[in-house]
Parts: structure tokens; sequence; C-alpha cells
């Protein structure tokens, strides 16, 4: 399987280049305009076949690529693999605004090609080793009651739209498990500091269970944690490799196994085995399409709704 990663810089060297670089049966191409960095990472991980630019990828006869270029790229460089028939996987977001990422999902669907939207929080083994989404009621009731997913940074305010788009879509997206959020169903708070949004929470309901998200951009430290209760029976883990269980009045300590790596305990590592699953089969699950379609959609009604109430003072 012949797989072209596209876009060199900080998250294709943290995330995946390490994990590519040891996959079996890969015949792997790296793709950049950067002639020092593409040279220097070739010769990094003994990669034969390289590509500066999309034409010379497409004469290579890849069977699917991998986006990790700037988000106001991915439009650009996803349409001609997907004309080609060649499956997609782009980093999160898909791109700058609902319409765009919808375009691109629409002309997949033409052209019957997979695009696959790299969420990696969707895989985090940790997490589905013990929450698993919305697990089917037992006889003793354990439909998920809540889940609260927080994303935290240090002295980050941004621009609603990079706030988002670029980073608060990954706990939207983590709450949004059936991919039917709206925004005419969300209660939100923002706030903002000197024109900057700085912090956004969104809380909505399903059926019997509640949802909330939140990122403040001027908390004290990096932090991610989740919540999620049960009938009788709650989780929270701080960060993605240790946790807590709770129940009958019980603590148990979670971890992923020792020696897990990085790539594997974010997720990265199965996101990959599925998106090679992918590639090989031709075909992506519907449902998991109309997730990511629905989360694009409702950052871009939260980066509507945020940027009205910042001109409106």
């Amino acid at each position: 399987m012949r797989i072209a990663s596209i876009g060199l810089g900080d998250i294709a060297q943290k995330a995946y280049l390490p994990l590519l670089a040891s996959w079996p049966d890969l015949d792997w191409v790296l793709c950049s305009r950067q002639a020092d960095t593409l040279a220097k990472l070739a010769q990094q991980y003994r990669v034969a076949h390289t590509a500066a630019n999309v034409e010379e990828v497409l004469a290579l006869n890849v069977d699917g690529v991998m986006i990790h270029a700037a988000t106001h790229a991915h439009s650009a460089l996803v349409r001609p693999f997907l004309a080609a028939g060649i499956p997609v996987f782009v980093d999160k977001p898909v791109a700058q605004s609902g319409a765009d990422v919808e375009a691109l999902f629409n002309l997949a669907e033409k052209h019957n090609t997979p695009l696959f939207a790299g969420f990696n929080r969707r895989y985090l083994p940790l997490l589905n080793a013990h929450l698993n989404g919305q697990r089917p009621e037992d006889e003793l009731g354990s439909l998920l009651l809540s889940l609260r997913w927080e994303k935290h940074r240090h002295a980050l305010p941004d621009a609603p739209r990079r706030f988002i788009f670029d980073d608060f879509i990954h706990p939207l997206d983590s709450i949004n498990l059936h991919g039917d959020m709206n925004i005419d169903d969300l209660d939100v708070f923002a706030q903002f500091d000197e024109g900057l949004l700085a912090r956004l929470d969104i809380r909505w309901h399903r059926d019997n269970s509640l949802f909330e998200a939140s990122m403040n951009r001027q908390y004290g430290a990096t932090k991610e944690t989740i919540a999620a209760a049960y009938r009788n029976e709650c989780y929270f883990f701080d960060g993605f490799t240790r946790g807590e269980r709770m129940q009958d009045n019980q603590v148990a300590q979670l971890a992923l196994p020792d020696w897990t790596g990085m790539q594997a305990s974010k997720g990265f590592e199965a996101m990959l085995n599925h998106w090679f699953e992918v590639v090989q089969t031709g075909r992506i699950d519907a449902a998991i399409t109309a997730r990511s379609v629905a989360s694009h959609w409702v950052a871009e009604d939260l980066v509507a709704y945020c940027e009205a109430l910042r001109d409106n003072g």
C-alpha cells in the first residue's frame, strides 16, 4: 500500500511520521514544498519516494494521501485527489468553514471516494476501553447519563474562528457522539478578552443524557479532563493515560499498560489502523461522515454566534 504524507510540519513530525516509519507493508511517499525539510526527513526515515507538489504525488500512483498542511490549504489539496478517486485523510478541521467542509464531503460522495476526518480523540484507547461511546443498556441500566469534556490552554485567547475550528472542535466533536448536535439546542457561554475569545462552554442534552464541552484559553495550565457518569458508576480521566472508575463507593485506578507510546495513548495509532482499513476497502461508514460534517457545522454556527456577541459588545 502506497500512502503519501503531504505537509511535514509540527503535527506530522510529532504524531504521524514516527508511526508511519514503523508501519508494516507501507510504501511511503513524503511531500513538501520545503526542499530542505523534505530532504532531511526523507533521509531520517529512509523514504525513497518524495514529491514537491500534488502533481508529482498523483504521478506516483498512490493508494491514499494524508493531508497535514495548514488548515487554509486543505481544500485545495484535498480536491484533486478526491477527483482522481484516491482516498484522503485530512487532519481536523477538514476545512476553514462549514460550507467548505460540506462541499468536500459532497465531492467525495460524487466520486465514491472516502474522505477521512482525523479526529484522534475518537480513538483514545483508555477511554474507549471503559466508555466506548454510549454503551448498550445492560440489566443494571448502564446508559450514559452525562459526559463533560474540558480542554484548556494557558494565555491563548484568539479570534473565534481559529479558537473554535482549530482547537475547540476537539471537545465539541467528542461530545457529538451521535452526530446530531444542533446549535439551536445548545446553551452557549462565551468570554472575551480585548476582542479575543478566551473561554467557550456549550451544553446540550439528548434523550436522558447531558453533554458539555468547555475550553478556557486563559487557564492556569494546559490541561484536558473527561468525566462520564452512568447509573451509580462514574469515570474521571485526567489526560489520556490515567483515570478513575467509581462504583459502590469504591475508587479503582485506571491506566494504560506500561510503555504505551504517546502516539498510541493519544489515539493516533488506532486512528491510522482505521484509516488504512478505509483505504483498503474503499469505504467509510456513513455515520462517521455524518458526525464529521455535523461537528464542523456546529463549529461554524458557534463562530457566527461568538462573532456577533463580540461585535455587539
